[in-house]
């Protein structure tokens, strides 16, 4: 049967079994993707039809596969930078080396394809399997926003919700080892989906500083405590603000309050990041800062670095 086969696939053949109804290959698969599996499986099938009589063909790949770990970043309320801080972990960690992807989350309100310039793309299906699109810096990503009509509200009910969020993580997501998920503000029917369905290694709390986005984080913490995820740790967003014109520094929405709730609840504090109009400028035209070598970009840097090891997932 390695005859029939291109030398490349032959050389990967482990074992063939020949029954009276059925042929069985054994392949190594070492190496590859889930794509690559799934394309060496169909030139396989291909090679050997007509060759193998009325017998069924059965494939099992053999040898080491992607070892993917999700990360959830939630929040509390909304309005406190979860998607932008998102979108520039994503980046900041492709930067680094890791494969990572994106699933937005945020059925309602998605905008991830704006931050991470894929807002015109639409995903391809194989079968009933989502083919994610590519955003920025070639990050694979998948949002509602890809599959609705910009701008069409989705009125639907929590089950539809979670069919939504199924199809997004059971899309292909090829050799990502890391998913980014950029879940919805609060702690309703996605978020408990996405715990009893597609348990997170981890989660991470982005807040701003002040008391009244702390106390919906800590309610947030508390939904992931429940579902038994690690928090990986607090992310403080739009932490001072310096002014463009005069050099003037300022605390809009305070300062130190989310490292202090950290200290408090005994969790790590992953970092903080500036109010910024670079950030809120890169945002907008869909070229994460983090994209750059600016100080607000080495925020990102540094948070992610910190992810990254609190997972085990090799960052540089």
């Amino acid at each position: 049967m390695r005859a029939a086969l291109p030398p490349a696939l032959a050389d990967r053949v482990a074992a063939v079994r020949v029954r009276e109804d059925a042929l069985s290959l054994v392949i190594d698969g070492s190496g590859l993707s889930e794509t690559a599996r799934e394309a060496s499986e169909a030139e396989l099938r291909e090679s050997l039809a007509g060759k193998v009589g009325d017998r069924r063909i059965a494939v099992a790949f053999m040898g080491e596969r992607v070892k993917r770990r999700i990360v959830a970043v939630g929040s509390g309320k909304g309005g406190v930078g979860k998607s932008t801080v998102t979108a520039n972990l994503a980046v900041a960690l492709k930067r680094a080396g890791v494969k990572v992807g994106v699933i937005d989350a945020d059925i309602y309100g998605p905008s991830q394809p704006i931050l991470l310039k894929s807002e015109d793309m639409k995903p391809e299906a194989e079968g009933e399997t989502l083919q994610p699109v590519v955003g920025a810096a070639d990050i694979p990503m998948l949002s509602m926003g890809h599959l609705v009509n910009k701008g069409r509200a989705l009125a639907w009910r929590g089950p539809m919700a979670g069919r939504a969020l199924a199809q997004l993580f059971e899309a292909n997501w090829g050799d990502a080892e890391l998913l980014l998920v950029d879940l919805p503000p609060g702690t309703g029917d996605v978020q408990i989906t996405m715990l009893q369905k597609f348990k997170p290694d981890g989660a991470v709390i982005v807040s701003t500083p002040q008391d009244l986005a702390l106390a919906d984080a800590a309610r947030a913490g508390s939904l992931f405590d429940q579902g038994e995820v690690p928090i990986l740790g607090l992310v403080e967003n739009m932490a001072g603000y310096v002014c463009p014109h005069c050099g003037e520094a300022s605390d809009p929405f305070g300062s130190g309050g989310v490292e202090r709730a950290a200290a408090r609840l005994e969790l790590p504090f992953l970092g903080r990041i500036p109010l910024s109009h670079a950030i809120r400028e890169a945002s907008d035209a869909g070229e994460p800062i983090a994209l750059g070598d600016t100080p607000e970009g080495g925020a990102y840097r540094e948070i992610a670095a910190r992810i990254a090891a609190a997972i085990g997932v090799d960052a540089g």
